[in-house]
């Protein structure tokens, strides 16, 4: 059995489906397809067109309705589209439907995320994680896999247990992720093992939504050459890196990011990644500033680490508002009488609200330009030395400056396996 069981070709041609619902309005559809369409771009596909239908709820057949249906099939028939994606998660029946009426591979916002999950994990720990979850996604699914097979016919020499190939194979699939299940339990000892070996330092993990510059932060406060691309995802196996502020050492970890409609199973199966978060002392919330929905994300990144953490979690947060310098706004004419929205808003004023609503643990900066990291550096220093002195009360020595020339020195980062 293959091992990557979703895949997409590189450059293939698709269209994205998405609903207009009573619980989604148009903006918010047409956002959440927009980030469809990157998530795609990141899995190598190139988006050709969009749709969208207004539905009180998914059609339990084909998603959308007949005349909406039709409609695409003509696009696709006269594009040569080789691929839909749907940007909720589909039933067996939906997709087993969608599949006869379009004659094209169907895809949900799940198999697409796994997709880009296992092109993008290149250690054996997120390799397996993925597979796992991959594994789990599939399950429920094979019977629109299997639908070309029929029960073992009789017959000399045909007769047999009378099993299914879809029982054998659900079998097969049930003993590999009990397999994965118990591999991960040992990676997950043997990682526990790792953190307490690391000493009682301060442990600063990095966290947000996916695409927000963690990465490219990591590399600016740890000297180091962690992946970082324009893509969704860029990130998935955890690295950890020693950092020394001001002669106060602290361990940085960065962090795979998050994401609308993160499939449950994938959290799970993520679980020693994510012991990093739990595990950490602060919390640097990264924010994109510059996306137009970055509020809503921030809610999202909120409610998966109540989820990790737990709901009564005390963590020390710093949140850091990143790509202050793609921030863009459009000011309201005199005349113009409408209520303003988030396209109207001033960085200036953003900043005013936000230090107050934060009560000033927070920060505006430019990874990539390196605008106001003197900044954040000072809040991460206080930030640590608070939890230091916790630990080391007698280590007050650190906390001295020294004169020019005195300086012990910047050790070199080094890398948690």
């Amino acid at each position: 059995m293959k091992e990557n069981i979703i895949s997409t070709e590189t450059s293939e041609k698709t269209v994205l489906v998405g609903l207009i619902t009573p619980q989604q309005n148009e903006a918010k559809a047409k956002e959440y397809l927009d980030e469809l369409a990157f998530l795609a771009d990141t899995a190598g596909a190139i988006t050709e067109k969009t749709f969208l239908q207004r539905l009180d709820y998914p059609n339990p057949r084909t998603y959308v309705g007949k005349g909406k249906l039709d409609e695409i099939k003509q696009y696709v028939d006269e594009n040569e589209i080789g691929l839909v994606i749907f940007d909720d998660d589909l039933t067996t029946k939906q997709v087993a439907n969608l599949e006869r009426e379009l004659q094209v591979k169907i895809l949900d916002r799940t198999s697409l995320i796994l997709d880009i999950f296992a092109k993008r994990a290149q250690t054996a720990n997120a390799k397996t994680q993925v597979e796992l979850a991959q594994y789990q996604y599939l399950l429920p699914r094979l019977t629109r896999m299997w639908t070309h097979l029929e029960r073992q016919r009789g017959g000399i020499g045909m007769r047999g247990p009378g099993e299914t190939q879809i029982e054998t194979d659900r079998r097969i699939i049930l003993d590999k992720i009990s397999r994965l299940k118990a591999e991960l339990e040992s990676i997950d000892k043997q990682k526990s093992i790792q953190r307490k070996n690391r000493g009682k330092l301060t442990r600063i993990a990095l966290v947000g939504y996916t695409n927000v510059g963690k990465s490219t932060l990591m590399n600016l406060l740890s000297k180091s050459d962690v992946f970082a691309e324009n893509k969704l995802f860029a990130t998935l196996d955890t690295t950890v890196r020693k950092v020394i502020i001001d002669n106060l050492p602290f361990l940085l970890t960065d962090t795979v990011g998050f994401i609308r409609k993160l499939p449950t199973h994938l959290v799970n199966s993520f679980k020693s990644t994510l012991d990093e978060v739990r595990d950490a002392d602060i919390l640097v919330h990264v924010v994109d500033i510059s996306h137009p929905q970055f509020e809503e994300q921030i809610d999202i990144v909120n409610k998966t680490l109540a989820e990790i953490c737990g709901k009564d979690s005390d963590k020390k947060m710093i949140v850091v508002f990143n790509k202050i310098d793609a921030f863009t706004y459009k000011p309201k004419d005199d005349d113009d009488l409408t209520p303003r929205t988030r396209e109207n808003i001033s960085l200036d004023e953003l900043k005013a609200t936000w230090m107050a609503k934060m009560n000033d643990e927070c920060v505006f900066i430019s990874a990539k330009e390196q605008i106001n990291i003197d900044e954040l550096k000072n809040k991460i220093y206080e930030k640590a030395k608070e939890v230091h002195i916790t630990r080391f009360p007698y280590n007050d020595f650190l906390f001295q400056k020294y004169d020019e020339g005195d300086d012990p020195g910047y050790s070199e980062p080094s890398t948690y396996k």
